[in-house]
């Protein structure tokens, strides 16, 4: 299991637009189409990934709290698959739909749209206010496969708040930490 961090791309960057297939529907998905009213949320995943299966339900609870308050949530994986199959656009879809996923879970075949991001770790967290600009990246809460803190994705949620109730950025931002995304 490798400790990889997410870079810390500078806050304000703006979003970059992307068309990905949605493996749960078969849906192109632009972010245009998929950006909240109030701030969008898009996470790298992936379905091996331990960091990812730890807090896989919280990133379900917490999309299914804030869509109703106009944040929407985009789940992006980017892996290799020839070299780990099994985050592949079929056991996605089949991962969306066991976990409940309340977003869409896309396919980044070509490994673009993470690169354009600069996403480093499964999970990579990005929050984006209303007009696409970065407010926060970094990790949901200090919890890590075995480390016995509790799954409660404080940071990500915090971050949320305060921009929901228009208090600025967040002032302490840690990196993500997770399994490196797998290259071509």
């Amino acid at each position: 299991m490798a400790n990889t961090p997410s870079n810390m791309i500078p806050l304000g960057t703006h979003a970059k637009e992307f068309k990905l297939v949605d493996t749960v529907s078969g849906n192109i998905i632009s972010l245009n189409d998929a950006k909240g009213e109030k701030g969008t949320v898009i996470f790298f995943i992936c379905n091996h990934c331990p960091f990812v299966i730890h807090v896989n339900h919280e990133l379900v609870r917490i999309a299914n709290h804030y869509n109703k308050q106009g944040i929407s949530f985009i789940a992006i994986s980017s892996n290799d698959i020839n070299k780990y199959p099994q985050d592949g656009p079929e056991l996605m879809k089949e991962n969306a739909l066991t976990f409940h996923y309340p977003f869409p879970y896309l396919f980044d075949e070509t490994q673009e749209v993470a690169k354009a991001y600069d996403a480093a770790c499964t999970p990579d967290n990005y929050l984006f206010d209303k007009d696409l600009k970065l407010v926060y990246r970094g990790q949901i809460d200090d919890a890590r496969p075995g480390n016995g803190k509790p799954v409660n994705g404080s940071d990500l949620r915090r971050a949320i708040d305060f921009l929901l109730q228009d208090k600025g950025l967040v002032e302490s931002q840690k990196p993500s930490m997770g399994c490196g995304i797998k290259w071509k």
